[in-house]
């Protein structure tokens, strides 16, 4: 009996110590060594990350938990009370963000699939964050029309410095929508905190020609945005955006852009190879910054401001999924000059990049068995 108290607690400090010790990997970049720690796994294909003022963490994950955890990853909560989301296709339970006042109001913002009487959309609902409860639930966008495609959702949720919501939403699947102004699909959507309109929205002020036009629309002509992060000296929004095959593009959202999909784009049909739409531009729809070919796939972005990486300050790191990979851009004014791949096939598709309050990166990973990652020197 003595034996297997013994062998038991030889297996519970086992378990503790390698819990107590993440697992670390480093990469030998062009600006110093790097290294990553694996702070949290088991996550269910996680979305989008956020960090609350002391330091926690929320993660989204794709099959509709919202959880919670420590600033090293653990003591793992889920949080109750979220709407009614549904897990279908690329679709589910996608990104969070807190409200800019948090510290006084506990607002947290999430985007999600949500079925509706025509079919599935992306909607954006907040609530007050008490613990591991979420109150007050009020749906503050809703994509319409919704339908029953599986690909596409977007959405990327971003608040600018005067409290705008900007979120960004695919075309579902259906390209021809990103060119409607009737339709939210393949737009950028910016809205009051509460779901109201800005009376500046480039759409408000209806003519015979936007009349049916959808006032909260910013910009359109977007395939399917799944990175978003605001520039930290002009506020402008910073977006990547999938191509078909090949043809990621880097773009700024600006008021009333057409930003060409699927009438000009840089990629092509999946499998054939041929030709979509007129060719790579047209007068009057946007060029983007930035061309990937062949894709990567992109997702999750953030522009590094922090003292940690000094090396890394005003670059713009970005996730891919295809590749596996982290991508570090370096910008001189709207151009790109220089781009850095790191990591490659050893973390796992990234989904989402984040600076956190303490200056380092963080990386979510989308597989069944997802993972939380810091970067640090």
């Amino acid at each position: 009996m003595i034996y297997r108290v013994l062998f038991n607690a030889l297996i519970l400090l086992i378990s503790f110590n390698s819990i107590a010790a993440p697992i670390s990997l480093t990469e030998r970049t062009e600006k110093g060594v790097i290294k990553a720690t694996i702070l949290a796994e088991g996550l269910d294909h996680p979305w989008g990350l956020a960090f609350l003022p002391n330091g926690d963490m929320l993660i989204t994950e794709r099959s509709g938990q919202l959880l919670k955890l420590d600033k090293n990853g653990r003591n793992r909560q889920s949080i109750k009370g979220l709407p009614s989301i549904k897990a279908y296709g690329q679709g589910g339970l996608l990104d969070v963000v807190i409200h800019p006042d948090f510290s006084k109001n506990n607002l947290i913002y999430i985007s999600y699939a949500a079925k509706g009487k025509d079919g599935i959309g992306t909607e954006v609902a907040r609530g007050k964050l008490e613990g591991v409860q979420l109150k007050n639930v009020d749906v503050v966008f809703r994509l319409l029309p919704k339908t029953d495609t599986k690909f596409h959702f977007g959405s990327r949720l971003v608040f600018d410095s005067r409290g705008h919501l900007f979120i960004t939403l695919g075309d579902r699947g259906d390209k021809s929508r990103a060119q409607r102004l009737d339709d939210h699909a393949g737009s950028v959507i910016r809205i009051h905190d509460d779901g109201s309109i800005p009376k500046d929205n480039p759409f408000t002020h209806k003519n015979s020609q936007t009349k049916h036009t959808k006032p909260g629309i910013f910009s359109f002509g977007h395939r399917n945005v799944q990175g978003a992060a605001l520039h930290p000296q002009t506020g402008e929004l910073w977006l990547h955006e999938h191509g078909p095959q090949g043809g990621d593009e880097l773009n700024i959202s600006r008021a009333g852009i057409n930003f060409g999909w699927p009438i000009i784009t840089y990629g092509v049909n999946y499998g054939t190879g041929t030709k979509i739409g007129e060719g790579t531009e047209k007068e009057g729809m946007a060029q983007p910054l930035y061309v990937w070919v062949p894709s990567i796939a992109p997702s999750g972005m953030a522009f590094y401001t922090g003292d940690h990486f000094k090396q890394w300050k005003g670059n713009i790191l970005i996730g891919s999924l295809k590749f596996q990979l982290l991508v570090r851009l370096e910008l001189d004014g709207e151009k790109i000059i220089h781009e850095e791949r790191l990591f490659k096939g050893r973390l796992g598709r990234i989904r989402d990049v984040r600076q956190g309050p303490d200056g380092l990166v963080y990386l979510l990973t989308d597989a069944d068995n997802g993972k939380l990652i810091r970067l640090q020197s």
